[in-house]
């Protein structure tokens, strides 16, 4: 309301949003188009909003992909803006089962509502050709529809490719209103440097978004996750653009809602404990840490800026004291002033005189798209035009200027994008245009171009680690940024989660090794910027976030014992006095008062909490104690261990949760089922045992048969997994699991049981006659 009032100009500020994609064939072009869509149709000024969509690998299937959806665009923008509807990525929209018609009043909303089902429907059917195309690749490689080859052919050597979609003359929509920007970037890949995965690519759309439209905050978005809320950025406006608060803000972080996913959450794919207890938790310390997708960035913050120092109240003086006594306790602070004001307009002039310089060499001709190979080390503006406006200044003023020539260090060897960085409210320098801007947007996503700067170690997303978002969100907390929760009523964005149980554990598995890689590197929470601005709670919330993997290891003991202890005929738990015992009871009691306390101030269901619960054993005896083995194979002798990429895909309507009950062998199901089966072992030979031995054997069992059965009932949604479709249980799963007890229980107790036991010294006869 503050920045956008009836009769004046839309102040709101803009925002270039991220999508980033690596395998089309794995994150299926539809899911990533209805992202797309669900962008250009948010509830935000047009002119200020930018959509730049990231392919790393080089898919021409995602290029076609992208035109089609620009295309459909252009009627499905002004369906939802005229009829206010929700969710606005069309697959999610026509699937919903509810009254469409509630607060409809407009007599034509069902017949524009069935043509465009009927136009998305055949924009499906356009998808899906180019999807059974894309699968059968010709030797001679793809070409483009003007008979040249494709540039990403080879997808670990080709050019950077640039390609405007939306944004230029004439991208309008079926009513004759303008559309959001759309772009495509693919960066340059050759062989022999390091690409650095995501945090390359992202680092990569972030020069490229600041030499194109350099908006003030970035939308951050995987390809699965689509705006759920149109009204999810001026949600967090209200925190960014906030007088008093915003200047101190990196990002504003969003949970994550997930669609696809039985009511059951067997495998805790929602997360409910961790986005609605622990992120809430920590909102009230320094604020949320980035988890990867659905964050509003502060541009400021990405470069490796420190937050503005705070103004400290001035203090009262009196006429009556001598004027020496003024100079000494706060005189010189006018001096301070003058000086830095001074150097900002020093720094104002100079990038007044870059613009003209700009404008002399700027082309006249326009240009949408781009593509060619570039050296690292060309750019299109000269740093001698930097040098060239340090003249007419005195020596204080000069050698603040002269110091911008760092910023080729920090930033890489591109002017413009130097010039960007010092923009406080983000936007182009004037007299630009088209052409020159594409050729340096090509310069910025060179594979070189970031070699001896400090990108991906102090700026934008932070490299060492596969889950680079703990890593560059920790980064930010310790120059003392804050971030902020935001939590609307209706989801602000919503993806689509893994719920077969094996991409599950792929997904657990590769957070997992990111916290152990950045336990054993510098940037570890445990050492790292002791003495900073980062708040001891936060400390220890970032400590806890990269040591849980190492909890599998006393997790697997305590899975093993209960077993252990039924096959031995041993007490689980040793004898203890009345003053541990007390410690012990308090110890458990504070564990269940803090976790009543959790759910009654958050909401969380007790099924909730206990789905948590379970997978917390299945993912850390399984994906943890991987993690922590990969990552000190990695640390130890260097040995560098692939993830695969989490397969997205739309729910099929015939069979709503089939990936659910899909079976798919990983060696990390090998643990868990071991388990299961020592465990379940275990309770046949102890009960056959006190069997055996009578009824004074019966107390001491039950206590080792408690600890057992919680065993296996946590593991039980591992045990649904591997049993496969409700009511369709493999039947020879079932024998020989009964066959190898019954084997294993009569092995282990005697052939005749029934014969009574003898105790003491065996007596024979000496052969004497006594």
């Amino acid at each position: 309301m503050r920045f956008e009032r009836d009769g004046e100009k839309n102040k709101l500020a803009p925002v270039d949003v991220f999508v980033s994609t690596v395998d089309p064939l794995k994150e299926p072009p539809i899911i990533t188009a209805n992202t797309i869509l669900s962008i250009l149709a948010v509830d935000y000024p047009v002119n200020k909003v930018s959509c730049y969509v990231s392919d790393d690998g080089a898919s021409m299937l995602l290029f076609d992909t992208l035109s089609e959806t620009s295309e459909f665009a252009r009627r499905w923008v002004p369906f939802c803006k005229k009829y206010n509807v929700e969710p606005r990525a069309p697959e999610f929209y026509f699937s919903e089962k509810i009254d469409y018609l509630k607060d409809k009043v407009q007599t034509t909303f069902v017949k524009d509502r069935r043509a465009m089902k009927r136009e998305y429907e055949e924009f499906k059917v356009r998808i899906n050709a180019l999807v059974a195309k894309a699968q059968k690749k010709p030797e001679e490689g793809w070409v483009m529809q003007d008979g040249t080859p494709w540039p990403g052919n080879n997808t670990r050597d080709h050019p950077g490719m640039i390609q405007v979609y939306l944004g230029k003359e004439g991208a309008f929509d079926i009513d004759g209103n303008e559309l959001p920007r759309l772009v495509y970037v693919s960066r340059e890949k050759r062989p022999g440097y390091a690409h650095h995965k995501k945090a390359g690519a992202m680092n990569a759309m972030v020069r490229v978004s600041a030499v194109l439209t350099n908006a003030p905050f970035m939308l951050n978005l995987d390809c699965d996750h689509y705006i759920n809320n149109s009204k999810a950025i001026r949600e967090s406006m209200c925190f960014l653009m906030d007088p008093q608060l915003g200047k101190k803000l990196c990002y504003v972080q969003f949970p994550q809602r997930f669609d696809g996913i039985d009511l059951n959450d067997r495998y805790a794919n929602r997360n409910i404990v961790f986005f609605d207890i622990n992120m809430r938790g920590l909102d009230g310390i320094q604020g949320p840490v980035y988890v990867g997708t659905g964050c509003v960035f502060n541009r400021p913050a990405l470069y490796g800026y420190e937050p503005p120092v705070s103004e400290k109240r001035k203090k009262m003086t009196c006429d009556c004291w001598p004027s020496w006594i003024c100079c000494c306790c706060g005189g010189g602070n006018r001096n301070h002033k003058s000086d830095s004001s001074k150097k900002k307009s020093g720094i104002k002039s100079l990038f007044s005189k870059l613009k003209k310089k700009t404008k002399k060499k700027s082309d006249d001709k326009t240009m949408s798209s781009y593509s060619r190979k570039r050296s690292s080390t060309e750019a299109i503006f000269d740093l001698e035009d930097i040098e060239e406006g340090l003249e007419g200044y005195d020596e204080l003023e000069k050698s603040s200027l002269m110091s911008q020539k760092n910023f080729e260090k920090r930033f890489g060897m591109s002017p413009v994008f130097i010039a960007s960085t010092l923009m406080e409210n983000g936007g182009l320098p004037e007299a630009t245009n088209t052409s020159s801007l594409i050729k340096e947007a090509i310069h910025v996503i060179s594979c070189g171009y970031e070699e001896k700067t400090e990108w991906g170690k102090e700026i934008g997303w932070i490299y060492g680690s596969v889950t680079e978002d703990i890593l560059t969100g920790f980064r930010m907390h310790c120059r003392g940024w804050k971030s902020v929760y935001c939590m609307p009523k209706r989801p602000a964005f919503k993806g689509s989660a893994p719920i077969n149980l094996s991409d599950r554990l792929h997904q657990v598995l590769r957070w997992a090794l990111g916290s152990v890689e950045i336990f054993f590197s510098r940037h570890c929470p445990l050492w790292y910027a002791w003495g900073g601005k980062l708040k001891i709670l936060e400390r220890l919330a970032y400590i806890n976030t990269i040591v849980y993997p190492f909890t599998s290891i006393p997790l697997l003991a305590y899975c093993t014992i209960p077993a252990v202890c039924l096959l031995t005929g041993k007490f689980i738990i040793p004898t203890i006095n009345n003053f541990a015992s007390i410690w012990f009871l308090a110890l458990f009691l504070s564990i269940i008062a803090t976790a009543i306390l959790e759910l009654r101030w958050s909401g969380v269901s007790i099924n909730d909490l206990w789905r948590n619960e379970q997978f917390w054993v299945i993912g850390g005896v399984s994906a943890h104690l991987f993690a922590v083995f990969q990552g000190l194979l990695k640390v130890l002798f260097g040995v560098d261990t692939n993830f695969t990429v989490t397969s997205k895909g739309a729910s099929d309507e015939a069979d709503e949760f089939g990936d659910l009950y899909l079976f798919k062998w990983t060696t990390l199901l090998i643990p868990p089922t071991t388990l299961i089966i020592l465990n379940m072992v275990g309770v046949v030979a102890g009960v056959s045992d006190a069997i055996n031995n009578g009824y004074g054997s019966w107390g001491p069992l039950f206590g080792k048969l408690f600890f057992a059965f919680w065993v296996i009932v946590h593991l039980y949604p591992f045990l649904k997994g591997l049993m496969g479709r409700q009511n369709r249980t493999p039947t020879i799963v079932v024998l020989w699991s009964i066959l190898l007890a019954s084997i294993f229980s009569l092995v282990w107790v005697r052939i005749d049981p029934f014969l009574p036991k003898q105790t003491g010294p065996l007596l024979k006869q000496c052969g004497v006659d006594c």
